[in-house]
């Protein structure tokens, strides 16, 4: 497995407003009129991040995973300062730089990127699915473990059952029951995929848990480099 050092871009937004800016700047750039590679197809990758805010240390953890077997292909996490505080809406800013060097540093392409967070389903539309896709350009989705500030009615209780997650009218996400009677997932686009196969990815990704296996074997691997990193740095 690969580890590498990320230094904060010169150039990273230092101020809410530039974050804001830049969401807007780069939304207008997410590609929706794409399906998205078949579930079940190819390689899948999940992404995840873990801090130690008292020591300013994130670690950003990608795990590529065969789609068809749900076996690990590769592995590679980076170890870098928090490049931006706490602000809900803007969390992508205080994971991207992280999270760009572990994909950069795996050995092998990456496929769909699963995320735990959000896509569409976003205040402005613009959350860490939808910011990572456009800056890499590969077909993103976000799995979050709750639906931020959006509302929906609860899906029946069998597994594969789903429910719109809405703002106002508007359809930014889906609530998915991966496990009969289980609190569902919310699913959203990223980048270059469509909603019903961001839902599909999901489910072939969570056949024995709630969350789909690409997020619990990415934040199993960020926490545990987060504790070397951590206990290197003690």
């Amino acid at each position: 497995m690969t580890t590498v050092t990320v230094q904060i871009p010169a150039d990273w937004p230092a101020t809410e407003e530039r974050a804001r800016a830049v969401q807007d700047e780069l939304r207008a750039r997410v590609v929706r009129d794409e399906p998205g590679p078949p579930p079940g197809t190819g390689r899948v990758t999940g992404v995840d991040v873990a801090y130690d805010d008292g020591r300013d240390v994130v670690v950003a953890a990608a795990v590529v995973l065969d789609a068809a077997t749900l076996a690990v292909v590769a592995e590679a996490t980076a170890v870098g300062r928090i490049s931006f505080p706490y602000v809900p809406g803007l969390l992508a800013f205080r994971e991207i730089p992280t999270v760009l060097a572990a994909l950069e540093a795996l050995p092998v392409p990456p496929g769909l990127v699963v995320c735990d967070g959000y896509g569409l389903a976003h205040p402005r539309r613009f959350g860490l699915a939808s910011h990572l896709g456009v800056l890499t350009d590969l077909p993103t989705i976000g799995v979050a473990k709750n639906p931020f500030t959006f509302t929906y009615d609860d899906p029946d209780a069998t597994r594969g059952s789903t429910a719109p997650l809405l703002a106002g009218a508007e359809e930014v996400g889906r609530a998915v029951r991966t496990r009969d009677g289980v609190k569902p997932v919310f699913v959203s686009v990223g980048h270059r995929t469509s909603l019903d196969n961001a839902c599909a990815h999901t489910l072939a990704l969570a056949c024995a848990y709630r969350l789909p296996e690409t997020t619990r074997r990415a934040d199993a691997l960020c926490r545990a480099a987060l504790r070397a990193a951590t206990d290197y740095s003690a």
